[in-house]
């Protein structure tokens, strides 16, 4: 029997990726995609069988992905607490209240949530850290992201996650260590800081690079998404693993088995 799947944020560029892939996947059926209300798309098809777009949930759905707006994931949530299904949540820039109902929700139903869901990102928050960790102090470390024109919040949700993971391997205090741009006549970098730098520019699907640079030598770990399928299979992946999971929090490094 195929698993029953919504997709939030179905109007979106990831969304419509997405649910593009999800429909020719046998082991779901697809049985709504959804938008905020207003979205210009409502109504439309979603997707190359002829779902429309729509803005409520339908009933019955066993797990949802959703791509959407932060301000959309509280309905989401409610939804999936609601209808008793699993939630892989793919969103950021999260305020802190939303992130306590997210992590509160997992006490209730199976829950996935990663600001990255491609396989190469995932890897890369694994080595990050014991990076870090193995060049020791002496090495000064930059984040630079990349995105497109269209990327609401800044820095991205993976920037922070790399930043976040090289923290706890080296003891630094997160978030306080990151430093978010420089400018000015005295904007000499301070010792164990972590630069944090967002980019925003035409299409650009997402690069994320890490630089470790000492007097003589520069370690950069780097990945560049060619477009957005590597995070829709990541997603469907996720959704595929957490079907008929007890209800907790999981990563994606849950999902793909990273240690």
């Amino acid at each position: 029997m195929k698993s029953k799947l919504v997709i939030v944020g179905a109007g979106g560029r990831m969304g419509k990726r997405i649910t593009m892939l999800a429909m020719d996947e046998k082991s779901f059926e697809v049985i709504g995609t959804v938008e905020q209300k207003g979205h210009p798309e409502i109504g439309q098809p979603a997707g190359p069988h002829g779902i429309n777009l729509s803005s409520s949930f339908p009933s019955g759905a066993d797990v949802v992905i959703d791509f959407s707006a932060a301000e959309q994931a509280d309905v989401t949530v409610d939804y999936c607490l609601e209808s008793n299904c699993a939630l892989v949540l793919g969103t950021t820039g999260f305020t802190d209240t939303q992130t306590q109902k997210i992590n509160a929700a997992s006490e209730k139903i199976p829950l996935v949530y990663a600001t990255n869901m491609s396989v190469g990102m995932n890897v890369l928050f694994s080595v990050v850290g014991k990076t870090a960790s193995l060049l020791g102090e002496d090495y000064d470390i930059e984040i630079i992201e990349q995105h497109h024109r269209f990327k609401k919040d800044a820095p991205s949700g993976s920037a922070l996650t790399l930043a976040e993971n090289i923290c706890k391997a080296t003891n630094r205090n997160y978030p306080d260590c990151l430093t978010h741009g420089r400018q000015g006549k005295d904007a000499l970098r301070k010792k164990g800081s972590i630069g944090v730098h967002a980019i925003r520019a035409g299409d650009i699907t997402g690069i994320h690079s890490v630089i470790f640079s000492t007097l003589g030598e520069t370690v950069t770990l780097n990945h560049n998404a060619h477009n957005r399928d590597g995070f829709a299979k990541g997603a469907i992946r996720a959704a595929l693993w957490l079907i008929e999971k007890k209800p907790g929090s999981y990563s994606m490094a849950d999902v793909l088995g990273i240690s």
